[in-house]
C-alpha cells in the first residue's frame, strides 16, 4: 500500500465516522423542541433541513487537521477551532470566549485552557463530543488513538475527566473501525477500558459493563448519566453503551440514545460517530438527505 492510498483509507474512514456524528448531532438537536418530541415517542422523523451544532463544526476541525497533518497538530486544531467558530452553533460560554479571544486577540490556547473553571480545567464532554473520526482514523491501532484523542482534547479540556472522556469514545471508534475488532459489546468495552486511565469515566465505563444485559434503556440512564450535566463522566459512558449494543445498527443506536433524553445533540453524535465507523454502520441514506451537508472545507478522498 502506497502513503497516498494509506492516507485516503484513513480519511475515508474518518469521513464515515463524521458523517454518522454530524447526522446525529443534527437530528438529535430536534429533539430539543417540544413540537418534536411526539415524533421521538413514536420513531418517526422531524420534518427535515436538520442543522449540525457546534459538536459538528468542531469535528469538521479534527477531520481538517489530521487530514492536512497526518496527525494532531495542537496548534493548528487550535486554531481551526477559532476559525471556524460559528457564535450561533450552540457553544458554551467558556469556549465561546475562549475561540473569540484567540481569533481575536491571539491569545495562548494553552493559557486559556488551562485557566478554566478556577485552574481546573473543563471536564465537560465537548472532546468527547468531536474526536469520533479521530478514532476512525486510527483503526486498529487503539492505544495510538488515545493518544492523539488525549492532545486533540487538551486544546480545549484540560481536566482529567474530560480528556479521558476524548480518549474513550476514540478508542472505541479505533475498535470499531477496524474489520477484525471485537465482535460483542462486553469485548469492546472490555478493551476500551484497558485503555483509560483510572478516572469516574472509567467507574463509569465499568458499569457500563456491567449492565450489557439490561433492556430498559431508561434504567441504563438514569444509573450512566446521559450527558444532563454535560460532564465527560455524566455522557460518555451511556453513549458507549449504546453504541456496543448496536455495532451496524446506525437506526436502532440512533433511536435508543435520543429516546433517553440529556444533552441528545451530544450524545447523539458521540454514537453516531462510533457506530458509522463500524464496516456495516452507515447511516440511511434518506436520513442523511435531510440532514445539513458538511462544510466544503472539510477535506474529501
Amino acid at each position: 500500500m502506497t502513503p497516498d492510498s494509506r492516507h485516503n483509507e484513513r480519511l475515508s474512514r474518518a469521513l464515515s465516522s463524521l458523517r454518522g456524528l454530524a447526522l446525529g448531532d443534527a437530528l438529535g438537536s430536534q429533539f430539543f423542541v417540544p413540537a418534536n418530541y411526539p415524533a421521538l415517542q413514536s420513531g418517526t422523523l422531524p420534518p427535515g433541513g436538520w442543522q449540525w451544532t457546534d459538536d459538528t463544526e468542531m469535528a469538521c476541525s479534527v477531520v481538517a487537521v489530521v487530514g492536512s497533518h497526518g496527525a494532531i497538530d495542537q496548534d493548528a486544531l487550535a486554531a481551526s477551532f477559532a476559525q471556524r467558530h460559528d457564535f450561533d452553533r450552540g457553544y458554551g460560554p467558556a469556549v465561546n470566549r475562549m475561540l473569540r479571544l484567540i481569533r481575536q486577540e491571539g491569545a495562548d490556547w494553552r493559557t486559556l485552557a488551562s485557566e478554566m473553571f478556577n485552574g481546573q480545567g473543563s471536564w465537560g464532554n465537548g472532546a468527547a463530543m468531536r474526536v469520533a473520526p479521530l478514532g476512525a482514523w486510527y483503526a486498529g491501532e487503539p492505544e495510538m488513538a488515545a493518544e492523539q484523542a488525549e492532545l486533540s482534547a487538551y486544546t480545549t479540556h484540560q481536566h482529567r475527566e474530560g480528556v479521558v472522556g476524548a480518549v474513550a469514545v476514540a478508542a472505541a471508534a479505533a475498535l470499531v473501525a477496524d474489520a477484525d475488532g471485537p465482535k460483542d459489546p462486553g469485548t469492546l468495552l472490555e478493551g476500551v477500558i484497558g485503555l483509560v486511565p483510572r478516572s469516574a469515566v472509567q467507574a463509569g465505563l465499568r458499569r457500563a459493563r456491567d449492565m450489557l444485559d439490561y433492556a430498559d434503556v431508561a434504567t441504563v440512564a438514569a444509573v450512566l448519566g446521559c450527558g444532563r450535566r454535560t460532564s465527560a463522566h455524566d455522557t460518555v459512558p451511556f453513549a458507549l453503551w449504546v453504541a456496543a449494543r448496536h455495532l451496524g445498527e446506525y437506526e436502532k443506536a440512533f433511536w435508543a440514545t435520543a429516546r433517553a433524553g440529556g444533552d441528545v445533540d451530544t450524545t447523539c453524535a458521540i454514537v453516531g460517530g462510533i457506530v458509522a465507523a463500524h464496516p456495516d454502520g452507515a447511516p440511511p441514506a434518506d436520513w442523511l438527505e435531510r440532514s445539513e451537508a458538511l462544510p466544503e472545507w472539510v477535506p474529501a478522498v
